[in-house]
This record gives C-alpha cells, structure tokens and sequence, in this order.
C-alpha cells in the first residue's frame, strides 16, 4: 500500500513537471499589434525648409496657404458639407499671423475643394479662379460656393509681401478649371487631383476627366521648376509629392492609353476590354486593383466611344 501511494505520488510530480515544460516551452501569443491612432480631426504645419509656407488639413483634405508681411495667400477653403472647416481654416491663419488674407485661390471647381469661401470673403479677400471655374460656377449656383472675384486666362502672377506665386493653366485634366500654383522661389506647386501621388486615380478623379489632354497637362506641368508639391489630398503618411509622383502619373496613363486604344480598335470596348486590359508593369501603385477597372472604362469612353 505504502508502495502504491509513493508511486502514484511519483507520476503526479513528473505529470506537473512535464507540464510546466511544455508550457515553458510554447511560444507567447504574440500581442495585437495597436491600432494606429487616428489622425486628428485638422492639423496646420509649416512646410519644411519654408519660411512661410503652410499645409492646412481637415479630416482628408487640405490646401495651402503663404503668409507675408503684407498678409496671406490661402487657396480652396475645404469645406464641402462641413462649414466649421473653413473657419476653422481661417483661426488657424490668424494664429499665426494677423496680417490680413488678401487672397483666396480655387485649384479648380469642383465642390469638395473650394466649397465654404464665405469667411475669407468676410475677412476680405479676393476670390481668384481659373475663367473656366467661374464660368461653371455660375452656371452650377452651388448653395455654400462664393462666386470668384477674379479670373485668370492663361497665366497671372501674384506678388504680395516679398512674395511671388503664380497661377498657371497647364490645360485640361481632372476638370477643364484647373491651376497649379508655383512659388518659384521655394520650388514648390499647389496642384490638387491631377497627381495621384505613387496610386492609380480613382473613380471620381477620372469620371469626368479628359485622358489625353491629362498627359500633356501632366507634360506642362513637369516642366516647370519644382521640387515638391502639395496635393490637395494628404500623400502617404502625409509626404509631399515629387516630380518622379507625377512622371510615374505620366507613365500609367501613357500606357493605359495605349493598350484601351488597340482594345477600342479590336472592338473590345467597353466589354471585354474592362476586365482583359490590365498594365502589370504599375501593379505596385496603390489602389491598382480597386481602380484600374474606372480607368479602363473611362479611356474607353474617349477612345470607343469619343466622349
């Protein structure tokens, strides 16, 4: 009896003892990663190696303004469906400076860019677009959207403060209103929806674009001297883009371009072209998969369709 117990004793020992090596031996759950957190809701930030030049972001858009002496350039107040943006746009400003805001640039007409402009109006500032983007305007008579004061055709330089920007037409591409604002001395571009920074546009960037007017916009628009541009969309993890951004651009829609076009001759658009037409070779850009399909069709409209 004696005997028993001991060994029964013995094999609870050794039972415990092989657990607890095996448990040492198995590898710790590995932790959940922690969710990044969310941006806030809007952000202003001086842009680097600048003395003057600012990013203002709200929720997933942003714009950019120049603060001189003699007071400050803003463009596209941003505030489609959200009115708090746009002053909130304007406080920001004023914390930096108090000079007053003498001009307000629109990129180009579309709403979620340039709706909201009636604080800076309110606080006295020129209302400035392309000809093209005041005559939609007009036409549209969007509810939150100020009418522009001034137009340019062309090309316009402002100086303001020891402080030149200039807006210039580089010709159809993600609308027919389009400015890219160029400070020649920071070598720096304002342009907005045109440049998808390293992704593939998307639906809404191309539904009512113009495809090959695009390319040579693009062309124009790499010409002329720049370093860095400020889209109007935050670039990954909130980068600025780069002229190689904007030569990639150029390369998916040379190519796209190409390859709809040999399927509009075989008779492939819309169908089977859609879904057979596809460019490998840009795979790696963002948003390929969720987007190429709304670029093909659109090319297609240009090139089956002519439209």
């Amino acid at each position: 009896m004696h005997n028993k117990m001991l060994t029964t004793l013995f094999m609870a020992v050794v039972t415990i003892g092989l657990s607890g090596v095996a448990k040492a031996q198995t590898p710790a759950a590995t932790p959940a990663p922690a969710a990044t957190p969310a941006p806030p809701l809007f952000a202003t930030t001086k842009v680097e190696g600048t003395d003057n030049v600012y990013v203002f972001r709200y929720q997933n858009h942003q714009a950019m303004f120049i603060v001189t002496p003699a007071g400050v350039i803003a463009t596209d107040p941003i505030s489609y469906g959200r009115p708090q943006a746009a002053k909130t746009y304007v406080e920001e400003i004023q914390k930096i400076t108090k000079a007053p805001i003498k001009y307000l640039i629109y990129s180009h007409h579309h709403y979620d860019h340039i709706a909201g402009g009636k604080p800076f109006k309110d606080a006295g500032a020129k209302i400035v677009a392309h000809k093209r983007a005041k005559e939609r305007l007009i036409a549209l008579k969007g509810l939150d959207v100020v009418i522009p004061d001034e137009v340019v055709t062309g090309k316009r330089m402002i100086k303001l403060g020891g402080t030149t920007l200039e807006l210039i037409d580089t010709g159809k591409n993600h609308s027919d209103s389009s400015l890219v604002m160029f400070l020649p001395k920071e070598k720096i571009i304002f342009a907005v929806d045109f440049n998808a920074l390293g992704a593939v546009p998307s639906r809404l960037a191309v539904n009512d674009s113009y495809p090959i007017e695009w390319e040579a916009s693009l062309k124009k628009t790499l010409a002329l001297n720049w370093d860095r541009q400020i889209p109007g969309h935050p670039g990954p993890n909130g980068r600025l883009g780069t002229k190689k951004d904007m030569e990639q651009q150029l390369a998916f829609m040379t190519d796209l371009s190409t390859e709809v076009k040999k399927a509009s001759d075989a008779g492939k658009c819309f169908d089977p072209a859609v879904k057979d037409v596809r460019l490998p070779q840009h795979a790696t850009l963002q948003g390929y998969e969720q987007n190429i399909e709304w670029n093909i069709h659109r090319w297609c409209g240009y090139w089956g369709r002519g439209i």
